[in-house]
């Protein structure tokens, strides 16, 4: 009877575990729904206000912003807060999403838009679902893990080919000479899976690399349109 009871009980906890992922989708949604143009910016979250990646994170975020694009990070502090500091300097909409976390992660204080998740994988379809270019700086696990999913995404065509910036040369070197000489050695992935990729080493060539790609689908920012 006991057994019966303990069931019955995980039951009722994953229906409200499922209510409350439907409610963050919904959450999102709602809130997100005509922030495009957005491109969304990942990093470290343990980069420091006085290094010289934080500030070309906010410099990066700016020019885009200046361009007409709103800038989504995981609403953190580190890269995620340089990159909404840029797009606070250039007027645009600075979304934060982040997430709750066992140690405490702070929204930094530069959103005008943020929404706080318990699901990582809610918080991810909303990081991806809503950006058309994806610039990814030096960063941890978090970093890797959101970097493969996006490229995962675009391999198997589940997200448009949309541009995946690789910014700091010598930091990628590594993992892009392993991708080359022991994952496409084996044929595990194709060419044209690191043809996705475009590495750029200062902020003008990251507003470049977004504007050609735009200017050549006709998606540009709202401001670069004269809206």
């Amino acid at each position: 009877m006991q057994h019966e009871y303990e069931i019955n009980d995980l039951r009722k906890e994953e229906a409200w575990r499922m209510f409350r992922i439907i409610g963050e989708l919904v959450e999102g949604f709602d809130k997100l729904t005509g922030i495009e143009p957005a491109i969304t910016i990942w990093g470290s979250a343990r980069a420091r206000p006085e290094d010289d990646l934080y500030e070309k994170t906010e410099e990066i975020a700016r020019r885009l912003g200046e361009m007409g694009f709103s800038i989504i990070t995981g609403g953190g502090p580190g890269i995620m807060e340089a990159a909404n500091k840029g797009a606070h300097a250039a007027r645009v909409k600075s979304i934060g999403l982040n997430i709750e976390l066992p140690q405490e992660q702070e929204g930094n204080p530069y959103t005008n838009m943020s929404i706080t998740f318990h699901h990582f994988f809610v918080r991810k379809v909303m990081l991806v679902k809503y950006a058309i270019a994806f610039v990814i700086l030096p960063g941890g696990l978090g970093t890797l893990d959101e970097l493969s999913e996006v490229l995962t995404l675009i391999q198997t065509r589940k997200i448009k080919p949309f541009p995946v910036i690789l910014f700091h040369s010598a930091f990628w070197k590594g993992f892009l000479d392993w991708m080359r000489t022991a994952v496409l050695s084996c044929d595990f992935i194709s060419e044209e899976d690191l043809d996705l990729l475009r590495v750029c080493d200062t902020p003008a060539e990251v507003a470049e690399t977004v504007q050609r790609w735009y200017i050549k689908h006709e998606i540009v920012g709202k401001k670069a349109l004269g809206r």
